[in-house]
């Protein structure tokens, strides 16, 4: 997930609700879709008691009914089979969960397949998942991502909405700010980002199409506002770029072959109206083998380089669910950061499987200013869960310097 946003004075009322509004709508749509898929599973387990009813002897025709939970373990059982002849195949989970970052709360995903033509099995399928998350700090947050694939594989959209609130910690900007533990103070942010990249098919495998970007953030309340180095507490940034992709992953939401190289360029000009005018490039770099059976080699390398004057919300960082594992998601940023992972996954039984891995990463104001001196390892072991075919929930547990974090969330990290 990429933040990208820059910094403007005071935006418009008819802009906040617009955003606002369109995230209201977004919840609508979540709860009404949650509703009626739970409806669906309901009248297909009693249709299946229903027809099994019709088979069994007179004495026995009065089957005892399935009550609710063996209607749910039901759903799940079969939730991870594949559905050939469902054009939009779609189930729900979610429950309780636990992060350092976010404490106990309440988490739930929506994911979904589909394909234009049921006769192509070949094309990658496209995905869709809806998320939202509240806890007992105070954290909540509703989004939509996904990837639309067009026939043939011959363009791709990928999107990225989401919006959160959140009662967070700030270190300040740089790396011996985030080292320095005394720096820890508390600010509430509120944020919204949202990405679209329409990348049309060059030659095999090779992608490339403009790309726009929007986002907000807010911080209120901040108990040390000189951490902010006289950045303004709210921003909104408008960007546009575009992005070149080389992809071979025989799947977008659990690789087992192939390789991602990706670069991105972005621009957030004065002439959109950011007052921070700035830009960044964003490599990525994604390599998976079969090491042995049922076992995956997964290897990531990112970057991140900023240019011009950058916002605090917007500055290269790591942690939280994607990245260096186990860190607090923004106690270290900058202009620049740089990161790599090697991650074992390994198919234990059935629908579990399990993952190791480890890592290096730091930031940094600019390349000359890099130092193998501020590394900063990373590590953790987590739980694989198929929730549906070729899509994990994962509970991982990773390890930083001086920190710790438990993470629940759907699809691999990379």
């Amino acid at each position: 997930m990429s933040n990208f946003a820059g910094y403007y004075t005071t935006p418009s009322s008819s802009l906040i609700t617009v955003i606002m509004n369109t995230l209201r709508t977004l919840i609508i749509i979540l709860a009404i879709t949650l509703t009626g898929n739970m409806a669906r599973a309901n009248e297909s387990a009693a249709s299946l008691t229903d027809s099994l009813s019709t088979d069994i002897t007179a004495a026995d025709s009065v089957a005892p009914r399935r009550n609710i939970v063996q209607k749910v373990l039901d759903y799940f059982k079969d939730s991870n089979k594949p559905k050939e002849y469902k054009k939009f195949d779609f189930s729900v989970i979610g429950g309780p969960h636990y992060s350092s970052d976010t404490k106990f709360g309440i988490g739930l995903v929506a994911a979904g397949f589909y394909r234009n033509n049921l006769a192509d099995s070949i094309t990658t399928p496209s995905n869709v998942s809806l998320y939202g998350d509240v806890s007992t700090v105070g954290f909540y947050m509703i989004g939509v991502r996904g990837d639309h694939i067009f026939p043939r594989d011959r363009q791709r959209i990928e999107y990225n909405l989401y919006f959160y609130s959140f009662p967070r910690k700030f270190w300040g900007i740089g790396y011996e700010q985030g080292l320095d533990m005394d720096n820890e103070s508390k600010f509430n942010e509120l944020f919204i980002n949202g990405s679209v990249d329409y990348m049309f098919r060059l030659r095999k495998a090779l992608y490339i199409g403009p790309a726009l970007e929007f986002a907000y953030a807010r911080a209120t309340k901040r108990h040390r506002p000189e951490l902010w180095m006289g950045q303004r507490a709210h921003t909104a940034t408008f960007g546009v770029g575009f992005r070149l992709q080389y992809d071979t992953r025989d799947n977008l939401t659990a690789t087992q072959n192939g390789m991602l190289a990706v670069i991105e360029q972005r621009f957030a000009p004065r002439f959109l109206g950011n007052d921070y005018a700035f830009s960044y490039t964003d490599l990525r770099f994604c390599y998976f083998h079969r090491a042995w059976k049922d076992a995956i080699i997964a290897g990531r390398y990112h970057a991140k380089f900023n240019y011009g004057n950058v916002p605090w919300a917007l500055m290269a960082k790591f942690g939280g669910s994607n990245s260096m594992r186990g860190y607090y998601d923004g106690r270290f940023r900058d202009k620049c950061e740089m990161d790599i992972t090697l991650e074992l996954r390994q198919h234990v039984w059935r629908r579990n499987g399990i993952v190791v891995w480890g890592g290096l990463g730091t930031i940094f104001p600019k390349f000359s200013e890099f130092s193998t001196r501020h590394l900063l390892p990373n590590g953790g072991i987590g739980y694989r869960w198929e929730f549906k075919q070729r899509t994990n929930v994962r509970l991982d547990f990773g390890i930083g310097r001086g920190e710790r974090a438990f993470i629940f969330s759907i699809n691999e990290a990379f």
